[in-house]
């Protein structure tokens, strides 16, 4: 039975800005869609996702997130199972094999490994019996990702390894992890960088995360992307060049618009004004989420809740800062407005997570 108490701490705020992130994301594919007809069977599937979406953000709220504490090592591994399996029978596309066909839907065992690792990593440092910040307790931290790390990076997605990374940091932050051990978290990651860079990078990866730096020098081939980007979200201005009006989006000078790209949609037909309403947007769910975060009485919460807002934050800014030439060209999507469906599922699975943590934050009243 679902306590009616729960629904009372339902944050409609943060829905309600989730609510329009959605909408705002379907209609800038709709508007990717016009200049670009093969697109046009995707908007109806990214409404099959957000709905599908709703349903896992629905359950995720409703399921006690105590309760998955019991099964901490059946989640973690069969994370791992399916990580291996991506790698043995997975669909390959434009050098990368991401995907497990399943029948119409391609699941994406990399997306769905960001909100287990959460999951699992919390239980892991809510549960140590020594503290955080022991050596032998950071140790273990490090070797819980290190596996599905070393596997998402074999496919290769180095975008998802990062994401992970970044997540595995804001979680150890919270959780009070001393800061030489970060500090030599971040030293061991300087160190190891020029052998990553030797061994574990594919040509086309070193081209495109090196290719800000200087955009000039490849312009019709690694850095014509992002010159594009930069030019649509230029002339776009205050306030748009109006909606399905984009000159930059009509003519089709942006490829892949509709997955990492899709900002420059709203950048060129809605404006600085447009951007500015969309980082709003995004700001009241990380918002929402801090307060949820400060306001809980367990700790295993308090880091889901971390982790979650370091997958989003670290998402937003990457995205954003790619898509202006201010970072390198890294493959990361935009959360609950670039097409994918393991992508959207994942997200907003997250968003259900965060709002059942925060109607079941005060443990004296639930327990």
């Amino acid at each position: 039975m679902l306590d009616l108490r729960l629904l009372r701490r339902l944050d409609w705020v943060m829905l309600l800005a989730l609510i329009l992130l959605l909408g705002l994301g379907a209609v800038a594919l709709k508007s990717t869609a016009q200049a670009r007809p093969a697109i046009g069977p995707l908007v109806g599937k990214q409404i099959i996702w957000i709905a599908v979406g709703f349903i896992f953000m629905c359950l995720a709220a409703l399921i006690d997130y105590r309760a998955l504490a019991r099964w901490y090592h059946q989640i973690y591994w069969l994370n791992i199972a399916l990580l291996v399996v991506v790698l043995i029978l997975g669909h390959s596309s434009k050098g990368a094999q991401r995907w497990i066909p399943l029948g119409p839907f391609m699941l994406q065992p990399s997306e769905i490994c960001k909100l287990t690792v959460i999951v699992t990593l919390a239980v892991y440092l809510s549960s140590v019996k020594t503290d955080i910040s022991s050596f032998s307790s950071f140790m273990g931290a490090l070797g819980h990702i290190a596996l599905p790390i070393l596997l998402i990076a074999a496919q290769p997605d180095l975008g998802t390894a990062l994401v992970i990374i970044a997540i595995l940091g804001g979680m150890l932050l919270v959780s009070g992890a001393g800061v030489k051990h970060l500090a030599a978290s971040a030293g061991l990651l300087l160190a190891l960088f020029p052998l990553v860079w030797r061994y574990g990078l594919r040509d086309y990866q070193k081209r495109r995360l090196t290719g800000f730096l200087n955009p000039l020098a490849d312009p019709l081939g690694t850095s014509y992307q992002l010159n594009q980007s930069k030019i649509a979200i230029g002339s776009g201005r205050l306030f748009g060049q109006g909606l399905f009006h984009g000159s930059q989006k009509n003519l089709s000078f942006i490829p892949e618009q509709h997955t990492d790209f899709i900002f420059t949609v709203i950048g060129e037909e809605l404006g600085f004004v447009g951007g500015l309403a969309l980082l709003a947007l995004f700001g009241i769910i990380l918002w929402r989420g801090f307060l949820i975060m400060t306001e809980s009485e367990d700790m295993s919460g308090v880091l889901m809740v971390a982790g979650i807002l370091s997958m989003l934050a670290f998402h937003i800014l990457v995205n954003l800062g790619m898509i202006t030439g201010i970072m390198p060209t890294t493959g990361i999507p935009l959360p609950f407005i670039s097409y994918g469906g393991s992508a959207m599922i994942t997200d907003m699975t997250a968003i259900g997570l965060l709002l059942g943590i925060g109607m079941r934050r005060d443990k004296l009243m639930f327990f």
